[in-house]
C-alpha cells in the first residue's frame, strides 16, 4: 500500500530494502541518532550490520526515495514469535523521514508499507515504542491507529529498558 499523494508533489515511492542497500539505511540510521543526540555506532558500522540482517527472514527495512532514487527515510521491523497470535508480532524500531522531507506523506507512507509487509508474514500486532515526550510522534501513531491504551482499560501501557 503506497501513501497518499500530498498536494503539491507526487506520491513518495517506497520499496523494501535489499543487501545492496545496507549502507544507506546505515547513513539513515546514523542520521536520525545524530539528529536527536543518541549514542549510535558509526554510520559504516550500522551499514556492516545492516549488510548482515537484511538476508535475516525476521527483518524487514522499508526504504522512501525520491524521484533521483535518494534515499528520503526508512522503517525498520523485526518480527518474533508469540503465542498470542498464530503469525509473529513485529517491532517498529525505527521510522525516520529526512528533515527538510519531512510532512509530504513520506512517513505515511513507510509505515503503509511495513504494515503491508508484516502483514504478509502472517504478524498478528506491531509494537510502537514511543518516547512519551515526542507529542508529534505520538500524534502520527495514533492517527494510523496505534493506541497506547488497551482495549477498555483506562491507563497507559509502558515500555521499560534496561541495557547489558
Amino acid at each position: 500500500m503506497k501513501g497518499p499523494p500530498r498536494p503539491g508533489g507526487p506520491a513518495p515511492r517506497v520499496r523494501t530494502a535489499a543487501q545492496d542497500d545496507a549502507v544507506t539505511v546505515g547513513q539513515l540510521l546514523h542520521a536520525f541518532n545524530t539528529e536527536f543526540d543518541s549514542p549510535t555506532p558509526t554510520a559504516l558500522l550500522l551499514g556492516e550490520r545492516f549488510r548482515r540482517l537484511l538476508t535475516l527472514p525476521d527483518v524487514l527495512v522499508v526504504l522512501a526515495e525520491d524521484e533521483a532514487g535518494d534515499a528520503t527515510g526508512f522503517a525498520f521491523l523485526t518480527v518474533r514469535p508469540t503465542p498470542y497470535y498464530d503469525g509473529p508480532l513485529a517491532q517498529l524500531e525505527e521510522l525516520y523521514v529526512r528533515p527538510g522531507r519531512r510532512d509530504r506523506g513520506i512517513g505515511t507512507a513507510l509505515l503503509a508499507e511495513a504494515v503491508d509487509g508484516v502483514r504478509l508474514r502472517g504478524a498478528g500486532e506491531m509494537h510502537i515504542d514511543v518516547d512519551e515526550v515526542d507529542v508529534d510522534t505520538r500524534r502520527f501513531y495514533e492517527r494510523h491507529g496505534f493506541l497506547n491504551i488497551e482495549p477498555g482499560e483506562d491507563y497507559r501501557m509502558l515500555c521499560y529498558i534496561r541495557e547489558f
